[in-house]
C-alpha cells in the first residue's frame, strides 16, 4: 500500500479529518484497500496522519456514512464488499433481443445482485439548453422526458432523464407513463430510428438538490454526470439522456482505438 502523509498547510483548507477520509478513500477507489481489506489500526492511522483518535474516528465516520467501509464493534474497519462498480456503456448500448429486459437491467444484475428501475414521470418539458442543442431542438420547442432511478439492491445508484425530440416520441409508447420492455433503444430500432453512434460528455459537479435526495448522497461528494447523445441514419439525434451517479462509487471504462 502506498504511504501518504498529510500535509497541514494553509493550501488544503479542509479539516484535518475531511483530508484523512479523502487520502483513505483514494486507496479504497484506486484497490489498495480492496473489498474485504481491513484499514489499519487507529494507531496505525494515529502515527501515520499525526492525528488524534477522536480525529482518526470523525474521519472513518465519514467513510462509513459514504458506505464505502464497515465497522463493527471490537472488529477492524473493513472496505465494504463490492461498492466499487466499474460501469462500461458499450456493453449495454445496443437495443435488448426481442421480449428480453433492458440491457442496463441484465449487465447491473451480478451473481447475488438485483437491478431494478423506477419510472419516476413521463411528461412534455423544455429540455435544459444542453439538450436543446444536442437534439437540434429550437429554444422554444419541448421534448419528451422520461425520468428515472436505477437501484441496485434497493440503493439507488443512478438518476436519469431521457429526453428525445417529439416529432419522433409523438404518438408511440414513449409518451406512455409505462417500462417499455428492452427499453427505448429497441423502440426506437422498431420505429425506424436504430441507434447508430453515441456520444458522451462526462463531468464531475457538485449535486443539485434533487441529485443529492434522489440518490440518498451523503455528502456534496462529486457527482458523475453523463451527457449521451444517440444518433441514427443520417447522424439524426434521436435521444439525449443525463445521467447522474455518485463520483465515490463509480468509475467509467471505455475502450476505443486511435482514429
Amino acid at each position: 500500500m502506498t504511504v501518504t502523509t498529510t500535509d497541514t498547510s494553509a493550501d488544503d483548507r479542509r479539516s484535518l479529518h475531511e483530508r484523512i477520509a479523502a487520502d483513505l478513500r483514494d486507496e479504497i477507489m484506486s484497490g489498495d484497500l480492496a473489498p474485504g481489506a481491513s484499514l489499519p489500526s487507529t494507531a496505525q492511522l494515529k502515527a501515520r496522519f499525526d492525528a488524534s483518535n477522536a480525529t482518526i474516528q470523525k474521519a472513518l465516520q465519514v467513510l462509513k456514512d459514504e458506505q464505502l467501509v464497515i465497522g463493527r464493534a471490537g472488529a477492524a474497519v473493513t472496505v465494504r464488499e463490492h461498492r466499487q462498480q466499474t460501469v462500461r456503456p458499450a456493453s449495454y448500448m445496443a437495443p435488448a433481443d426481442r421480449g428480453k429486459p433492458y440491457r442496463w437491467l441484465t449487465e447491473a444484475s451480478k451473481p447475488g445482485s438485483r437491478a431494478h428501475s423506477t419510472l419516476l414521470a413521463v411528461s412534455e418539458v423544455r429540455p435544459p439548453a444542453d439538450v436543446l442543442a444536442a437534439l437540434n431542438i429550437t429554444a422554444g420547442e419541448t421534448g419528451l422526458l422520461r425520468h428515472q432511478v436505477l437501484s441496485i439492491d434497493g440503493e439507488p445508484v443512478e438518476l436519469v432523464k431521457s429526453y428525445y425530440p417529439m416529432a419522433i416520441a409523438r404518438g408511440t409508447a414513449i409518451t406512455e407513463r409505462r417500462k417499455i420492455r428492452g427499453g427505448t433503444p429497441a423502440l426506437l430500432a422498431e420505429l425506424g430510428f436504430p441507434p447508430r453512434l453515441s456520444v458522451d460528455r462526462v463531468s464531475a459537479r457538485v449535486p443539485t438538490q434533487e441529485q443529492y435526495r434522489a440518490l440518498g448522497l451523503p455528502s456534496d461528494l462529486p457527482v458523475l454526470r453523463t451527457l449521451r447523445v444517440v444518433y441514427s441514419d443520417d447522424d439524426r439525434p434521436i435521444e439525449a439522456t443525463v445521467m447522474v451517479k455518485a463520483g465515490h462509487l463509480y468509475e467509467l471504462q471505455y475502450e476505443f482505438a486511435p482514429e
